[in-house]
């Protein structure tokens, strides 16, 4: 492909992806059937190869698990008991992974595949966060292909709702990755349903996440099979635009189209990530932790975050909602719009104590104190 070819489709930053997470749905691993199609994971793994032998080091999230257990346990469709999708979860599991691993071992050169099973509540603590970033890490050091999913079998979340679209851009954060790819049943991105409309057009850049780009997302709840759906789908794009790497959404019916993809060609829609590359630490704490209460601040202090940098004064702060402690995660709100979230330096009922209040005056409130700011600038993440 020509450079200027690449400059007119700004997939530049595409080209240069050294650390690359790849997304498949159930829909592609299984053709909306109930068994796993062995024949299209040996040309994912093939692709995936390719990848790795550009130097890319690449990781796999997959869904399909109760696809896959449907098929073993004898089921012709996705049971609709939430104790039947966890034990097809289960045998789903072993399936999934028997197969990725054959597939890996008759690549030349093979490469060893490891498993990780995570769920939302693991990696909301930062224990398990970090222990699960540096095991994702060590495999790909050692040229290891990671293997990742929801646990489904102990994630209800999960499992009413559909998350690993999203899963995939916390595990791309995690992996400090330059590149997201969802592999879809899909062109990309639609600016109508292709479905009801057969002139529907591919947008093939999103720079910004506006109302009009979400109102396209058809707010479809997928396939028999899988979860999925559009709406899930930018919601990873958002994470991912926000965190600082890109994402390309594509129609994977191909896996070759991953080798397209790292050439830079202008296929699927490409997400242009902000110039910016937050540090995994607070994508961490802006989209993987979640929440144990709310602060609410006056546009004054929300605009002195905002515009200069400041950590949040007890001054600014109107209300306090919720329970938490020092050093738990919070949100800031103003007007009823939250627009940041940051670790707070004192309790839910201390906060409550020294709202409104200067800071020559903490002292008589709180007694000796090492801090004088409710939350501090850099534990602090914007949105």
């Amino acid at each position: 492909m020509s450079s200027e070819t690449l400059t007119q489709s700004g997939r530049e930053a595409v080209t240069r992806a050294r650390r690359v997470i790849v997304k498949v749905g159930t829909a592609l691993l299984t053709g909306n059937t109930a068994r796993v199609n062995q024949r299209f994971i040996k040309r994912l793994c093939n692709s995936v190869g390719e990848l790795w032998k550009q130097g890319r080091e690449t990781a796999i999230v997959t869904s399909g698990a109760i696809g896959a257990g449907c098929g073993v346990l004898g089921y012709k469709e996705r049971p609709k008991s939430l104790s039947e999708r966890q034990a097809c979860a289960a045998a789903g599991q072993v399936e999934l992974m028997k197969f990725y691993s054959n597939a890996f071992a008759h690549l030349k050169p093979q490469r060893a595949v490891g498993q990780l099973l995570l769920t939302r509540d693991t990696l909301t603590t930062r224990r398990r966060y970090l222990n699960a970033r540096n095991t994702m890490m060590t495999l790909l050091g050692r040229g290891a292909v990671p293997i990742i999913n929801e646990n489904d079998t102990v994630s209800v979340e999960e499992i009413r709702f559909g998350d690993n679209d999203n899963l995939s851009a916390l595990v791309a954060g995690i992996a400090e990755a330059d590149l997201l790819v969802i592999l879809t049943d899909v062109k990309g991105l639609m600016d109508s349903d292709p479905r009801s409309n057969p002139n529907a057009k591919l947008i093939s850049t999103v720079e910004r996440m506006t109302p009009e780009i979400e109102a396209m997302a058809t707010p479809s709840p997928g396939t028999s099979l899988g979860t999925g759906g559009m709406v899930s789908k930018l919601q990873s794009a958002r994470v991912a635009m926000a965190s600082g790497f890109g994402l390309v959404l594509v129609a994977g019916h191909d896996p070759e189209i991953l080798l397209d993809v790292a050439a830079g060609k202008p296929v699927g829609t490409y997400f242009v990530p902000k110039a910016e590359r937050i540090g995994a630490r607070k994508h961490w704490l802006a989209f993987t932790a979640l929440p144990k209460g709310a602060i609410a601040v006056d546009p004054g202090a929300r605009d002195a975050l905002t515009g200069s940098g400041k950590s949040l004064l007890p001054s600014g702060i109107i209300d306090v909602l919720g329970q938490f402690k020092a050093n738990d995660l919070v949100s800031l709100v103003c007007e009823g719009r939250e627009f940041a979230r940051g670790l707070a330096n004192f309790s839910s009922t201390e906060t409550s104590a020294v709202r409104g209040k200067k800071t020559a005056q903490l002292k008589a409130i709180l007694g000796a104190t090492t801090t004088n700011e409710a939350v501090h600038r850099d534990n602090l993440v914007l949105f």
